[in-house]
C-alpha cells in the first residue's frame, strides 16, 4: 500500500471548498463543511492522513514539509479554486519529484483531460464515484487496470479507463468518523445554523430531483438516491457519540435526505432511541406527519433549498416545487417547533427585478429562522452552464469568474433584462430585508438573551456579516 496523502489545498482565507460545500467560496459568516468526500477514500487506504488546509488554518507553506515521505497525493479540487490548486500541486512535485499526485471532485469528472493536461504536475485525474478508484492506486495497480481513471500516457497524453460502476452496497464504505478522529480537529468546523461543534457525513448518495443548476447530482452523485442502510447509519452515529462526546448536534449532508421518506422515518426513530439531537437536508415538500416523526425523534434543522418564490422559475430550473406547497410545508416546520435554514438563489433563468422582489415577499412570509442567499453559479457540466452558453449568458471564459481574487462569490449570468450588477447587488438588498424586520431583530434578541453562549456567537457573526459585505462592495 503507497504512503496516502489526501489534501484539501490551500486556498483563500475562509474559504470553504470542501466538498460539503454546494458553492464553493467565502461565506457571509466564516463556515467550514467537513472534507467528507476525502474522508471517505481515506477510510479505504490503511495508514493514509486527511490534511484539510483551510480549515485548519494552514499555507502552502506550512502543508509542504507535512508530504515528505508520502508517495501519493490526492487533492481535491473544484472549478473555482482549481487554477490555485494547480499551483499546489506544482510546488509538491517540485519539492518532492517522485510523489504520484491525483486530483479528484466535480471539476475533474466534468473534464477529465482538459484537467489533466493542466499541468505535467498532475499525474492522474479519477472520475464519478472515485472512492475505489483511489483505493486501487493506493495498492500500487497498473493505471491502466483500473476503472474511472484519466491517467498520463507514455507520450504526455490523456490516456482513459473505462466508466466505474456506481457502488453496489453503500454499506461498503467504511465510517468516515473514524478519519474525523485520527486526523481532524472538530471544533474547525463551524455553520452559522447549526449547533457546534457539530460533526457530518453522508448516509447516501445522488438525488432524484432534476434541478439545473445543482452540481453534485449532475457530475458526482447521480440521479438515483443510492443509500446506506438505517442500521449502518446508526452504528456510524453512535460511533459519533462514543468519539466526540462535546457534539451537540449530527448533520446529515446527503443531497435531499427526504428523498427516501419511509427510510428517514426509520432512522429518525433509531436515532430517538439514542437521544441524539440531528439535521438533514429536505425539500419544502415533506409531508406534515414524517416531519412530526422526525421532530418527535430528535430532529432540530432542515436545511431547505427554496430557491425562488416565483413558480416559473421554480419550473425553469425543474425545481419540482410548487410555491403552494412549499407555503404548507413551511407552516408545518413552525407548528411542530422545526427550525429551518431557507437556501435562496438569485439570478436563474426568468429571474427579474420583479421576480427577486416577489421572492423576497416568500421569504418573509415563510420566515425561516436564518436565510442563505446565493448567486445563481453555471458550473460546468450542469444544464444551467450548457443552457447560458447557448444563449448567451455566460461567455465561454466566464467560469473563472464564479468567485473574485478574494474568494466571494460572483454573479456570472447576465440578461438583456437584467445585468450582473443588478443580481449581484440584490444579495444584499434580500439580506437586509429579510433581518432588518422588527419581528426577525425581536427573534434574534431573544434567542441571544436565552443563551450567553449564542450571545456571543451571533455578535461575531454580526460583525463577520458586516465585515463581508464591506469586502464583497470593494
Amino acid at each position: 500500500m503507497m504512503k496516502t496523502l489526501f489534501l484539501h489545498p490551500p486556498s483563500f482565507e475562509g474559504f470553504d471548498g470542501g466538498a460539503g460545500s454546494r458553492y464553493q467560496a467565502k461565506r457571509e459568516i466564516k463556515s467550514f463543511w467537513y472534507p467528507t468526500w476525502l474522508a471517505q477514500p481515506a477510510a479505504l487506504v490503511p495508514g493514509s492522513k486527511l490534511i484539510d488546509a483551510p480549515a485548519a488554518g494552514l499555507s502552502l507553506e506550512d502543508v509542504l514539509p507535512t508530504v515528505k515521505g508520502y508517495e501519493l497525493a490526492v487533492l481535491h479540487t473544484s472549478t473555482p479554486s482549481f487554477a490555485y490548486d494547480v499551483k499546489v500541486a506544482e510546488a509538491l512535485k517540485q519539492a518532492y519529484p517522485q510523489l504520484v499526485i491525483g486530483f479528484v471532485g466535480a471539476k475533474v469528472a466534468v473534464a477529465p483531460e482538459e484537467s489533466l493536461l493542466a499541468s505535467p504536475a498532475i499525474d492522474f485525474v479519477a472520475r464519478e464515484d472515485f472512492d475505489f478508484t483511489i483505493k486501487e492506486i493506493a495498492e500500487g495497480r497498473p493505471f491502466a487496470s483500473i476503472d474511472g481513471l484519466t491517467y498520463r500516457g507514455e507520450k504526455g497524453e490523456a490516456v482513459n479507463t473505462p466508466h466505474r460502476s456506481p457502488i453496489a452496497n453503500m454499506d461498503d464504505l467504511p465510517f468516515v468518523t473514524e478519519v474525523y478522529k485520527r486526523d481532524l480537529r472538530i471544533e474547525d468546523y463551524f455553520i452559522g445554523y447549526l449547533q457546534h461543534p457539530y460533526v457530518s457525513f453522508y448516509t447516501g448518495r445522488g438525488c432524484k430531483s432534476r434541478c439545473t443548476f445543482c452540481l453534485w447530482p449532475q457530475t458526482v452523485g447521480g440521479h438515483r438516491y443510492l443509500v446506506r442502510s438505517a442500521e449502518h447509519v446508526v452504528e456510524e452515529v453512535k460511533l459519533i457519540q462514543r468519539y466526540f462526546p462535546q457534539v451537540k448536534e449530527v448533520f446529515f449532508d446527503d443531497d435531499t435526505f427526504t428523498d427516501n421518506i419511509p427510510r428517514a422515518e426509520e432512522i429518525a426513530r433509531q436515532l430517538g432511541k439514542l437521544g441524539v439531537t440531528w439535521s438533514c437536508n429536505a425539500k419544502a415538500n415533506v409531508p406534515y406527519d414524517t416531519l412530526k416523526i422526525m421532530r418527535d425523534n430528535g430532529l432540530r434543522l432542515l436545511l431547505v433549498g427554496y430557491e425562488s418564490g416565483n413558480q416559473k422559475i421554480l419550473n425553469n430550473v425543474k425545481k419540482g416545487l410548487r410555491v403552494d406547497v412549499a407555503k404548507r410545508f413551511a407552516k408545518d416546520c413552525h407548528k411542530l417547533g422545526v427550525t429551518v435554514h431557507g437556501t435562496f438563489i438569485l439570478g436563474l433563468p426568468g429571474e427579474t427585478r420583479e421576480t427577486i422582489e416577489e421572492t423576497i415577499r416568500f421569504a418573509k412570509e415563510i420566515n425561516p429562522h436564518t436565510i442563505q442567499v446565493s448567486l445563481a453559479a453555471p458550473y460546468p457540466g450542469t444544464f444551467l452552464y450548457n443552457q447560458a452558453l447557448e444563449n448567451g449568458w455566460l461567455l465561454a471564459d466566464d467560469t473563472t469568474h464564479l468567485v473574485n481574487d478574494r474568494g466571494v462569490q460572483t454573479s456570472a449570468l447576465s440578461y438583456p433584462h437584467l445585468n450582473r450588477t443588478e443580481i449581484y447587488d440584490s444579495v444584499e438588498t434580500f439580506y437586509k430585508q429579510f433581518y432588518f424586520r422588527s419581528g426577525k431583530v425581536a427573534e434574534m434578541v431573544g434567542e441571544m438573551l436565552r443563551s450567553p453562549q449564542m450571545m456571543r456567537r451571533r455578535l461575531r457573526e454580526g460583525v463577520e456579516f458586516m465585515r463581508f459585505f464591506r469586502q464583497r462592495q470593494a
